[in-house]
């Protein structure tokens, strides 16, 4: 393959953007909603351990996506920037997602207020990393752009949505539409088929923002 993609095959990045938006604002109120279970709370630590879980699990299967269909593409193509490509790479694994499930386990059972600021601790310093990840990662948005295709590129998006139970899609859309301008909504909606997008924009919408009330305590603005 040639070192560049044309005009037309170039894939829209700004995806990658709205992605890690969700990711940036979610662990922020991770560990604050953490933070404020009363002790012993096990009802609301459950509530808590379940999202937290699914974020986790969103964001391991972000990097997976990157792993198998990015990374290798990229230092195949863009060789000259092999360090930064490397670097990122092993910056998924060694992010402390591990460390926070385990603490989640534990504090999930019993509502704990020390185990639960460990856990909020814990979160807190995963968020430092990811978020100096996520401004790093712009470096390879303009990468992406020059040597991987539109269909190689959207196939992240599919690698995503096979990744996630389909009971849970409601959520993975919500979330990522909750602070979309109506541009970026256009652009993440577009491949969808139109029946499930109906379905998304309709009950997928009720579903969501009943989670978020359960989680938050309050419904996310009406867009």
């Amino acid at each position: 393959m040639s070192a560049s993609v044309s005009t037309d095959q170039k894939p829209n990045v700004a995806e990658m953007v709205v992605i890690h938006r969700i990711f940036q604002r979610e662990f922020v109120l991770m560990s604050q909603l953490i933070r404020q279970v009363p002790e012993g709370d096990v009802a609301r630590a459950q509530v808590l351990a379940k999202y937290a879980g699914q974020l986790l699990d969103g964001l391991h299967q972000h990097h997976a996506g990157e792993d198998e269909l990015v990374w290798p593409k990229l230092l195949e193509r863009a060789t000259p920037e092999r360090a930064l490509i490397e670097r990122m790479q092993a910056q998924h694994h060694a992010d402390g997602v591990q460390r926070v499930n385990e603490q989640l386990a534990g504090w999930e059972s019993s509502a704990d207020k020390a185990r639960g600021e460990e856990l909020a601790a814990s979160i807190d310093e995963l968020r430092t990393h990811l978020l100096e990840h996520l401004d790093e990662e712009k470096q390879i948005l303009p990468l992406v752009s020059q040597h991987l295709t539109k269909p190689e590129w959207d196939a992240i998006g599919e690698h995503a949505r096979a990744s996630t139970p389909k009971d849970q899609l409601p959520i993975l859309f919500g979330a990522i539409l909750e602070d979309a301008t109506p541009q970026e909504r256009a652009l993440m909606l577009e491949p969808i088929p139109f029946p499930i997008k109906l379905l998304l924009r309709t009950l997928g919408a009720r579903q969501y923002r009943r989670y978020v009330k359960e989680v938050r305590g309050v419904e996310p603005a009406r867009r």
